[in-house]
């Protein structure tokens, strides 16, 4: 996708030194995220790297595992969502899985090298019954040694409260996109809305997973927008996903313009940038990526991805292939969580 906006950016460069030493930082101005964003490839890239080195092991990523555990039949008109009841894309609605279906599924995650086990459930808004469900299966599922994330919908600060005492590590909300594009992805609730249950999540004492997704048709700009929304929020989320659209026939995007692949790279660098401690995951999207755009998104400072061949109800990377490049790559998973 061509770029709609394409200011003259700083290109003055730091050096290593100048790098390591940096704070984190949470009063990024906008203008400088996008400048940031906006760096000479090269010149991004080795920033980005010198970031990550200096915090992480670059030769360990992040394994997790992320199961559906409520599926389709959602209201919200998400229109990236297969799993919106407002679309027709063939996807057969599921009721919450019983506790013993998701231990046994988080077992095999825990075998298939994963360190941490993501619930999602398609519901706008849990009622407090499903909740304690959900925290039923949190508190088995972390038994096992796993890092326990969910991801649910919107949550009341009594809800993030009964999800903490089970155990819960951390809860995923993405923001999706910048707040300027935000209404053209989502109606049926607030930016505003997404900002409370973090900030319900936080005051639980639970960890966030917080990012959002690129080419869905919007700019660069947009992008920088998402980022700074992230990189404002204090403390960071301990865990930023970067997903890249998958088109799923039948929903609004499913036949919007791909995204240049380098815009996903430039995406992951600027997040690590930014956010030098948090985890950066290399989420949805997988399955279109060559191997080479994947080893430059683990060179850009992504440290994790997800495991197994299906990502909530989409296509992932098939589980041996990534363990091949890895290996091809001199990286590994690794044996704890990072973080």
């Amino acid at each position: 996708m061509g770029q709609k906006d394409g200011p003259a950016y700083n290109t003055t460069r730091s050096t290593s030194a100048q790098m390591d030493d940096e704070p984190i930082r949470h009063d990024w101005a906008l203008a400088e995220v996008a400048d940031v964003l906006g760096r000479p490839f090269h010149d991004l890239l080795a920033r980005a790297q010198a970031v990550h080195r200096n915090r992480f092991d670059t030769t360990e990523v992040e394994g997790a595992v992320l199961l559906s555990i409520k599926t389709g039949g959602c209201p919200e008109d998400c229109a990236y969502c297969p799993q919106s009841s407002r679309y027709q894309t063939g996807l057969q609605a599921q009721g919450l899985l019983s506790t013993e279906f998701i231990v046994a599924a988080a077992k095999s995650a825990k075998e298939a090298g994963a360190t941490r086990f993501c619930m999602g459930a398609a519901w706008r808004a849990p009622t407090d019954r499903q909740v304690e469900a959900v925290a039923s299966a949190v508190g088995e599922v972390g038994a096992l040694g796993l890092e326990t994330c969910a991801t649910l919908g919107m949550l009341s600060s009594a809800q993030a409260e009964v999800l903490a005492k089970a155990g819960l590590d951390y809860y995923n909300h993405n923001l999706d996109t910048s707040p300027e594009f935000y209404g053209e992805i989502i109606t049926t609730r607030t930016y505003q809305d997404r900002l409370e249950t973090l900030a319900n999540v936080r005051q639980a004492g639970v960890r966030v997973c917080c990012g959002g997704i690129v080419g869905m048709g919007e700019t660069r700009a947009d992008r920088a927008g998402l980022l700074h929304q992230l990189a404002i929020l204090d403390p960071h989320p301990e865990s930023v996903p970067i997903n890249l659209l998958v088109r799923v026939p039948g929903t609004p995007l499913g036949d919007v313009e791909e995204l240049d692949a380098l815009e996903l790279v430039r995406t992951v660098a600027a997040a690590r940038i930014l956010m030098p401690g948090s985890v950066v995951r290399l989420s949805a999207g997988r399955a279109s990526m060559s191997d080479e755009l994947q080893a430059l998104c683990l060179h850009a400072g992504a440290n994790s991805i997800f495991l197994g061949d299906t990502l909530l109800t989409t296509p992932n990377a098939d589980e041996s292939h990534d363990h091949q490049l890895l290996g091809r790559l001199g990286s590994r998973l690794a044996a704890q969580p990072v973080l």
